[in-house]
Order: C-alpha cells, then sequence, then structure tokens
C-alpha cells in the first residue's frame, strides 16, 4: 500500500494538484484577513474552509490525481502491469487522504498564529478538535469524487460536490436529519465546537445546535462512509482489468 502511494504522490511532481495543498488555505487566510480580520478571523477562517474552499481543493486535487492516469493514457500504463487494480485505486484514494492532511495542518498553523495576531475566537484545544473533525468528516467525499471524476470529468464532478456541500449545509446541517445527509455532517459538527452557526453568527448560549454529543455519532457516520465507498470504488474500478 505504501509503495502505492509513493508511486502516487511521485506522479503529482510539478503539478497544480500539488500547489493546491497549500495555495487552498494559505487563500483561506487572506480571505478571512481581509474580510473579516479581528475577533472573528479564526471561527470564520473555519467556516470559509468548510463551506467553500475545503470542497473545491479536495474535489481538484481528487481530479488531478486521477487525470495523472485516465486524462490521456486512458490508464493503459497501469492496465499493462500485473498489478492488482484494486489496490491502485487504493493508493489513489491514499495519496487523497495526505493531501488533505497536509492541507488542513497548513491551516491549522495558519489560524493559530492568526490567534496571536487578531483577538482569539477558538481556544487552541478547540482548534485543534476542529481541524481533525473536518479532516475526518470529509474524508469520505475523496472515494465520491475520484470516482465521479473517472467516470464524468471534473468539471461535473465540481459541480456535484460544490453544490452538494453548500446546499446540504444550508439546508440540513441545523436540522434534525442533519445525520442522515453526509454534506451536512461536518457543518453541524463544527456548530458544537467552534460555536458558530455557518452563516458565521455566533450560536446563543443553551442552543441545542451547542450540544456535543453530534461529534461522535457524526465521526462514526463518516468513517463508515469512507470505508464502504473505498471498498465499493475499489471494486469497480478493478473491473478495467476486463476491459
Amino acid at each position: 500500500m505504501q509503495q502505492n502511494i509513493a508511486a502516487e504522490h511521485l506522479k503529482l511532481k510539478r503539478t497544480f494538484t500539488k500547489k493546491l495543498v497549500w495555495l487552498a488555505p494559505i487563500v483561506t487566510l487572506l480571505l478571512c484577513t481581509g474580510l473579516m480580520g479581528g475577533h472573528m478571523f479564526q471561527s470564520a477562517s473555519y467556516n470559509w474552509w468548510y463551506i467553500m474552499l475545503l470542497p473545491g481543493a479536495l474535489t481538484l486535487m481528487c481530479s488531478g490525481v486521477i487525470q495523472k492516469d485516465g486524462k490521456k493514457l486512458k490508464y493503459r500504463a497501469i492496465l499493462g502491469m500485473s498489478v492488482d487494480l484494486a489496490q491502485v485505486w487504493y493508493g489513489k484514494i491514499g495519496v487523497c487522504v495526505r493531501l488533505l492532511m497536509v492541507s488542513s495542518i497548513i491551516l491549522f498553523v495558519g489560524i493559530t498564529l492568526g490567534g496571536f495576531v487578531f483577538s482569539s475566537s477558538v481556544t487552541l484545544a478547540g482548534s485543534v478538535a476542529a481541524t481533525l473533525i473536518l479532516f475526518v468528516t470529509f474524508l469520505w467525499q475523496i472515494p465520491l469524487c475520484l470516482f465521479l471524476t473517472d467516470r464524468i470529468g471534473m468539471f461535473s464532478t465540481l459541480i456535484i460536490n460544490m453544490l452538494g456541500n453548500v446546499a446540504c449545509t444550508i439546508l440540513f446541517a441545523t436540522s434534525s436529519i442533519w445525520w442522515a445527509v453526509p454534506y451536512a455532517i461536518p457543518a453541524r459538527v463544527m456548530c458544537a465546537v467552534i460555536q458558530v452557526l455557518p452563516n458565521g453568527l455566533a450560536i446563543l448560549s443553551e442552543d441545542p445546535l451547542l450540544d456535543r454529543d453530534v461529534i461522535v455519532p457524526g465521526l462514526v457516520i463518516t468513517v463508515g462512509l469512507f470505508m464502504i465507498l473505498s471498498v465499493l470504488t475499489a471494486m469497480s474500478f478493478r473491473k478495467r482489468e476486463a476491459k
């Protein structure tokens, strides 16, 4: 597995995909510095990140990983080798997980440093929790975006994933059925962690949205979905052997 991940990582050398890992969080921090600098810098950075910047960046990262093999070569270089295509697919998932992790760390460092420059609105422990939670709750979108890019292309996948994240956050994140809509889970859990609504407004005390009991179910659901989608999409990719 590590060899497959390392191979996929080498393919990204000098590509926009690799630059996007640090570019996306930096753009998020700069936007929030210019528009929301001050007491709301930290919470606003997280809001902008999980609603707009992260969904778009993650989709483009996954698309970049797929297109290195699929756009021009049509996977001929892989199909000509005696390798398990499922393992190749898991390697692609693994490298995307690594890219998401690095990007999340960069954002965390920037938000933490911003707390010393501006007024701090999120504690260090809260920032660590928010970073880890967003990382975990977005994992399931990796196999989905890889699969969709492989089947319908980058632009269609970008539109679907962006609409899914934005629309479901607006419609379901604060509703009672948030747990049934995977796209709404990150925003719902973040309400309890950073105590700010997706629209940027502070949550009043005693509001049910502050209930931290949603964190564990949210993590369990998204991790389970990540595992299921990883297996199902790997099985689908393996069938290319017969083509």
